[in-house]
């Protein structure tokens, strides 16, 4: 990330999420990201992914990094779970059938893998939308707040997948559960009036975010 801006227009004001911001995750470390609500932790997450573009500077990507998990704005409404998982597995090189058999055993929607996404939950789409980001092999998984899907056994099934992951991928994490940050982070961010703060210690960073939340 090089000297990026992003910023919205409100009521005539630039109201900025990251400005003129430069940052490098260095391979090997799991970040955490933290801000108050209304920061722009998953805007940030966004544009690493590439769903958003800055308005200004650049973001470099030298490793295959996810989308935001959990993320499900491209499921298409009138095809079926299993179509979906399928297409989106091809288009990243993925064998689809390997990638269906883990999003079934994951997501446990069985039947309703062949029903259309439209017919789906909020959470039933979550399910699916995790089960296939976990389905691909990622060097890096974006994740905002997607663990606070599903019930308690789902969340700890959620953990244990992560802590798979992470044994050879990385992660950028964004959320409010300081344990789960402590957990899976090696370093943290945190991010407020337009300016990422790094820390190499974790204990810091939380205290920091601790303050500005009260």
């Amino acid at each position: 990330m090089n000297e990026v801006y992003k910023f919205y227009r409100v009521e005539g004001q630039r109201r900025y999420v990251l400005n003129k911001q430069s940052m490098h995750f260095q391979g090997g470390y799991s970040y955490g990201l933290l801000g108050v609500n209304g920061a722009g932790k998953s805007t940030t997450i966004r544009l690493l992914s590439g769903l958003e573009l800055p308005n200004a500077g650049s973001i470099k990507r030298e490793v295959r990094v996810s989308w935001p998990l959990g993320f499900a704005s491209g499921f298409h409404p009138l095809m079926s779970g299993r179509d979906n998982v399928k297409f989106v597995a091809r288009a990243y090189g993925e064998d689809p059938f390997r990638a269906l058999d883990f999003v079934a055993d994951f997501s446990e929607l069985g039947a309703y893998l062949g029903q259309p996404i439209k017919t789906y939950s909020t959470g039933m789409i979550a399910r699916l939308a995790f089960g296939l980001s976990m389905a691909i092999e990622f060097d890096c998984y974006l994740i905002d707040e997607v663990v606070s899907v599903g019930d308690a056994r789902f969340k700890q099934r959620c953990t244990q997948i992560f802590e798979e992951r992470r044994s050879k991928a990385n992660l950028i994490m964004v959320s409010h559960d300081m344990g789960m940050i402590s957990q899976f982070c090696d370093r943290a961010l945190v991010l407020a009036d337009g300016e990422l703060r790094p820390f190499s210690n974790v204990d810091e960073a939380i205290s920091v975010y601790m303050r500005l939340n009260r």
